[in-house]
């Protein structure tokens, strides 16, 4: 199948403050120090070859004490319906809600609407054609998807998050293609409840499903645009069985970020306005 390529407007952040200074996932541990400058170096790599594949890469700045800021698809959800801002879980990136929605409003991305809910944006929703797939179970609440729908104007498809490690819907859940007309997904069933593979496989019975050996390197965390598909270096099964379905993969190695819990799809946003 020919693929075509879409290119991608996308936020990052660079990890000059990174580091895992407490811990919020099943990825972190503050007994294994952080390599700061290997960080910045893989982060740098991401960003030319995101670049290079023809997309759009705009940069917020980070701040001392804000080390997760680096994940900056968890700052919100930016869609042609509005612009949602972020309200994170844990009290150690609330400082990020602020930062994240000025950068949108100075950009020309608001008005931000300001969530009531838990909802850490596009760590948990994701498009998917027509549909906006939500996540829920460890951060964003499921009441946050009903605050969506009301304030969007789309409905919201809830999907229930089960295994610790793939805390956000974006580690258990690859948009390939956004395609309207075609949209194309992968993803690992044993992140999510029986009811929500249920509505998986309803929603995209030609989806492409991975097992635990790509879920377990954050395999699942990659931007696809169509045809190519950023993701982990470690994921070399998940690699070939998009081969197989006509995309080009293109491995980065993020093993220093990975140390937080991120891949490819953490360290960026998708400015869809």
């Amino acid at each position: 199948m020919n693929r075509t390529a879409r290119p991608l407007r996308l936020l990052m952040c660079r990890p000059e403050h990174f580091a895992v200074s407490y811990e919020i996932n099943p990825w972190m541990d503050r007994a294994r120090p952080v390599d700061v400058g290997r960080a910045l170096a893989q982060w740098e790599e991401l960003r030319r070859t995101l670049q290079e594949l023809g997309h759009t890469v705009e940069v917020v700045e980070g701040r001392p004490g804000l080390p997760d800021m680096v994940y900056t698809a968890n700052g919100g959800l930016v869609t042609p319906w509005g612009t949602v801002g972020a309200r994170f879980a844990h009290a150690e990136r609330a400082g990020e809600e602020e930062l994240f929605d000025a950068w949108f409003a100075r950009a020309g991305l608001g008005p931000v609407h300001r969530p009531v809910e838990v909802d850490e944006g596009e760590g948990d929703v994701l498009t998917a054609g027509e549909h906006l797939l939500a996540g829920h179970g460890f951060r964003t609440t499921r009441a946050a998807h009903d605050e969506l729908a009301r304030v969007l104007g789309r409905p919201v498809t809830s999907l229930r998050l089960v295994d610790p490690r793939f805390y956000h819907l974006d580690t258990a859940l690859t948009v390939l293609d956004d395609d309207p007309a075609h949209p194309d997904v992968a993803y690992f069933p044993g992140a999510f409840d029986e009811p929500s593979r249920a509505v998986l496989r309803g929603l995209f019975p030609g989806a492409l499903v991975t097992d635990e050996a790509t879920a377990g390197v954050l395999g699942m965390n990659a931007i696809g645009d169509g045809r190519h598909v950023v993701l982990s270096a470690r994921a070399t099964g998940y690699a070939q069985a998009l081969r197989d379905r006509g995309y080009e993969p293109v491995p980065v190695d993020l093993s220093e970020l990975l140390r937080g819990g991120g891949g490819p799809k953490c360290c960026v946003l998708v400015l869809r306005r």
